[in-house]
């Protein structure tokens, strides 16, 4: 004997006392489904960003002072040099820097005193909360 009984998500199907069902919630189209891509995970703004970081021994906080171009800017930094320094690529790609911004700098290994790379920008509440902290004096 065939029977099907329909509840709200799931139908089932009696046929000679065997039971089979069907869940239709797993019927969903491909427009719905979620499409996961593999390799990194990719940060589309700083909102997604949990943690804030900190300078390390070889790091420099600063301040963008101009902006010249090509991904480059002047910086005043904390150590009272001011440096030429571009935008890291992976932080190009994702953080708009304007002047005014604190930012973190680390000076290359030649031509220390006067070039660096950006690699971090703090936003506003950051800053306050470095400048509470005396980690920045600037």
């Amino acid at each position: 004997m065939l029977y099907w009984n329909s509840l709200e998500e799931e139908t089932y199907l009696t046929i000679n006392g065997l039971l089979f069902s069907q869940n239709h919630s797993d019927q969903v189209g491909a427009s719905q489904q979620k499409v996961r891509k593999m390799g990194k995970r990719k940060i589309t703004n700083e909102g997604n960003l949990d943690s804030m970081v900190l300078p390390s021994q070889n790091d420099v906080l600063g301040m963008a002072v101009k902006m010249l171009g090509g991904e480059r800017m002047i910086v005043k930094c904390q150590d009272g040099k001011e440096r030429l320094c571009r935008v890291r690529g992976k932080l190009k790609r994702r953080v708009w820097i304007r002047e005014g911004d604190i930012v973190l700098v680390s000076p290359w290994d030649f031509q220390a005193d006067t070039r660096g790379d950006i690699f971090w920008r703090y936003r506003k509440n950051q800053s306050d909360w470095l400048r509470s902290h005396n980690y920045l004096k600037l």
